[in-house]
Order: C-alpha cells, then sequence, then structure tokens
C-alpha cells in the first residue's frame, strides 16, 4: 500500500512544477502495476489531481502571484468544468459498452499515448510556430470544454495539453502555463468530482488507498511549488519532455497488455 503514496507524491510534485497535474503521471503508472481496476485508478487519479491542484492555486491566490490570469482562465476553467462533465459521462458510456474492462484501459492508453506524442512534438517544435493571443471569451470557454472532455475521458485530471494549448492559444511560456493548467485542472476535476458523488457512480476504491493517494498529492503540491521556485522556465521544459517520453513509453505497453487481455 504505501506504494500509492509514494507514485502519487513523486508524481504530484512533478506535476506541480510542469502544470500536468500529475494524473497523467499516476494514471499510466498505475495502469501498469495494475494495483487497481481501470475504473478505480482513473477516480483515485483525479482525487489526487483534485488535492494537489486545490493546494498548489491556494497558495498562489494567497500569495497574490500574479502567473495566474484570471480574466482568461476563469473562462477556460468553467469550460473544462463542463468538458469534464461530458469527458466522465463518455467514458462510463465506453465502459458499458464495451462490456471489458481491459478494452477501456487500452482506448485510454493508446489515446494517451498519441496526445502525449503530440504534445512532446509540438514543445521540442514550439519555437518555430507561431502563438495567438485569445481574448474572446466564448473561445476560451469552448477551448477549456475540449480540454475537460479529453482530460476527463482520459482519466489524467489535466494534463500536458492543457499547456499546449495555453502556449499556442494564449503565447504563455512555461511557467505561466503551469500555474494557469493547475487552475484550470483544479475547476475541472472538483465539477467532476461532485457530479460523480451526486450521481452515486464512484467506483469501490479502498479508502485507505484513497486517504494516501490525497496525503500524497498534498505533500507533491508543497514540494513542487518549491521547486518550481528554484526552477528557470528552460528546466522546467527540460522535465516536463523528459517526463513526457517516459509516459508516452508506459503507456503504448499499457495498451497493449490491457489489448492483449
Amino acid at each position: 500500500m504505501p506504494i500509492f503514496f509514494v507514485v502519487s507524491l513523486l508524481a504530484s510534485a512533478a506535476g506541480a512544477v510542469c502544470g500536468v497535474g500529475g494524473g497523467v503521471i499516476i494514471k499510466p503508472v498505475l495502469d501498469l502495476l495494475h494495483l487497481e481496476t481501470v475504473s478505480a485508478i482513473s477516480f483515485l487519479s483525479g482525487c489526487t489531481v483534485l488535492v494537489m491542484s486545490s493546494y498548489s492555486v491556494a497558495r498562489s491566490l494567497a500569495a497574490r502571484e500574479q502567473s495566474i490570469s484570471l480574466s482568461t482562465g476563469t473562462p477556460l476553467a468553467a469550460g473544462a468544468a463542463a468538458g469534464g462533465l461530458l469527458g466522465s459521462r463518455l467514458f462510463a458510456l465506453a465502459r458499458d459498452l464495451s462490456g471489458s474492462p481491459g478494452r477501456v484501459g487500452a482506448v485510454q492508453a493508446a489515446c494517451l499515448a498519441v496526445v502525449t506524442a503530440g504534445t512532446l512534438l509540438y514543445t521540442m517544435n514550439k519555437s518555430r510556430i507561431p502563438t495567438h493571443q485569445v481574448q474572446n471569451r466564448a473561445v476560451c470557454g469552448a477551448i477549456g470544454l475540449a480540454l475537460g472532455g479529453i482530460s476527463s475521458f482520459l482519466g489524467i485530471g489535466g494534463g500536458p495539453i492543457n499547456l499546449v494549448v495555453l502556449y499556442f492559444f494564449f503565447s504563455m511560456d512555461t511557467k505561466t502555463a503551469a500555474a494557469n493548467s493547475l487552475y484550470i485542472i483544479f475547476f475541472s476535476q472538483l465539477f467532476n468530482l461532485l457530479a460523480t458523488l451526486a450521481s452515486h457512480s464512484a467506483p469501490d476504491v479502498r479508502w485507505q488507498v484513497l486517504a494516501l493517494m490525497a496525503a500524497g498529492g498534498v505533500g507533491g503540491g508543497m514540494m513542487g511549488r518549491a521547486l518550481n521556485r528554484r526552477m528557470d522556465s528552460g528546466a522546467v521544459e527540460r522535465l516536463f519532455m523528459a517526463l513526457m517520453a517516459g509516459i508516452i513509453c508506459v503507456s503504448v505497453f499499457n495498451a497493449w497488455r490491457y489489448a492483449g487481455g
């Protein structure tokens, strides 16, 4: 059982530094270890990400840090909250129609590998790609809707795609994008969890595991904030790309194993 705490702690620390929430690491790693069902892992990952992002965002706002753009981040977050509900419904539908947890796990892992690979390629070439400054709130909300839907369906809580969107559509640097990504993730996961509890559709989980992972999420959030303050944007970007490369490898293996099972 300590493995759940260690995974959530390290993933949340890395997620807080890079702005990917940690779920994009927790989900494939727990899938790899095969310690819980696909549905339980998605739920545990989302809860851990919510705890970590709650801590990180609360500390940023309390410290009056200027990295979170409320004018842009709030409509994005609102859209992501709605998208999170949609993605959760799509996952439940796919699970019910497939009749096999392994098939759903294979689809999630394959999609995560593709999304992560695209994110890595964009990050490696972003200096040559023109960016934009979207100001329209309706467009921001639509972008957030897509982000929340994809992240919720994949069970990663947030993820690398947030950063690509914030780079491309809003011309944010790495550290600013990381802070705003966590702000979006917080709202997406909060509303997703509330909807899951209200509909009584939460999977069976061991509450001791949930408590351990939540503790790891808080500890990781604290570690991540401390590390982020000491790292420049270049170091954060290098860590991000290393994580993406590792996640691609694990996700491809998970897709193969679930499909074979």
